[in-house]
């Protein structure tokens, strides 16, 4: 576990940019900070989901962009979605740029909306989507490379080439990880990553 700290004083709430790679254990990280802890968590990948919900705006220009998308049912085909994203670095963009603005105003509000003085914004495109100017402190959930490959492939019934691919359309772990204010090493246990949870909170301000 690494720790730095670049905390803005002059903001009164604790707004923690919880963020990681694909398959490292974020959502883990997440679960456990609102079970235990009590902390108000708010996803992103709740919000990206809401911004393509069946008849939003953003899903007509999917639509419009994507032939055959859409399931019958008139929602989105998320499998179908992320086969042309993942191989096609000019569509991921374009698909982000329109869902990130969403996404972002979202998060605005409810910082704005939360009393608690404690907030994680969990945002696995964290840098990517230039969000780092929303939080306080940027906690990065780290495994070793093997440990990613096999648990996505589990994950979502990937072959290797495939996790490699989409772990590859990301910015990569060790950048992230050069960013962070904190990096969490989930290459072992859950309990063992509660530890330095655990640790980090009760060492840390709240």
């Amino acid at each position: 576990m690494h720790l730095k700290t670049f905390r803005d004083s002059n903001n009164k709430k604790r707004i923690i940019g919880l963020t990681g790679s694909i398959a490292t254990g974020k959502t883990t990280v997440s679960n456990y900070l609102a079970e235990k802890y009590g902390l108000p968590v708010f996803d992103a990948d709740i919000l990206a989901r809401e911004a393509v919900a069946v008849g939003s705006p953003i899903l007509e220009k999917f639509a419009s962009r994507y032939p055959d998308i859409l399931l019958a049912d008139g929602s989105l085909n998320r499998p179908k979605l992320g086969s042309i994203i993942f191989n096609n670095s000019d569509e991921r963009r374009w698909v982000e740029s329109q869902i990130h603005p969403y996404v972002r105003q979202r998060f605005v509000e409810a910082i704005s909306n939360t009393s608690h003085p404690t907030i994680v914004l969990a945002i696995p495109l964290l840098f990517e989507a230039q969000m780092t100017d929303l939080v306080t402190e940027i906690w990065v959930v780290y495994c070793n490379p093997e440990t990613q490959i096999k648990r996505l492939m589990q994950r979502d019934n990937l072959s290797q080439e495939q996790a490699e691919t989409r772990i590859k359309s990301q910015m990569s772990l060790e950048e992230k990880c050069n960013l962070a204010t904190l990096i969490l090493d989930n290459s072992t246990t859950q309990k063992n990553l509660q530890k330095q949870i655990d640790k980090t909170l009760k060492t840390q301000p709240k």
